[in-house]
């Protein structure tokens, strides 16, 4: 899936995560994750961030991930959210994840 626009998905409300998705400059898929408990959940902030974004097929984005202590299935819903919101999409058969 190609990302073609800016898009943003989720609050900064407690237990929640902010996702902003963009087109990458560079070709690359370039993943920024800012947490509070990013030095004990950062490496499964970002392997749930990376799977999500595997399955989708999303090779090149920048994806901005401010954390407020979600859970791995809000991480996984709010950067599927911002995704088909940056590839222009209306929907996904969540049934391919």
């Amino acid at each position: 899936m190609k990302i073609v626009k800016e898009a943003v998905a989720g609050t900064l409300e407690s237990s929640d995560v902010l996702v902003k998705v963009s087109p990458s400059d560079s070709g690359t898929l370039n993943i920024v994750i800012h947490s509070d408990v990013i030095k004990q959940f950062g490496n499964q902030i970002r392997r749930v961030t990376v799977d999500t974004l595997g399955k989708l097929a999303v090779s090149e984005a920048t994806v901005v991930i401010e954390d407020k202590g979600a859970l791995d299935y809000a991480i996984r819903a709010r950067v599927e959210a911002a995704v088909l919101r940056g590839a222009g999409s209306e929907e996904l058969d969540w049934r391919q994840l």
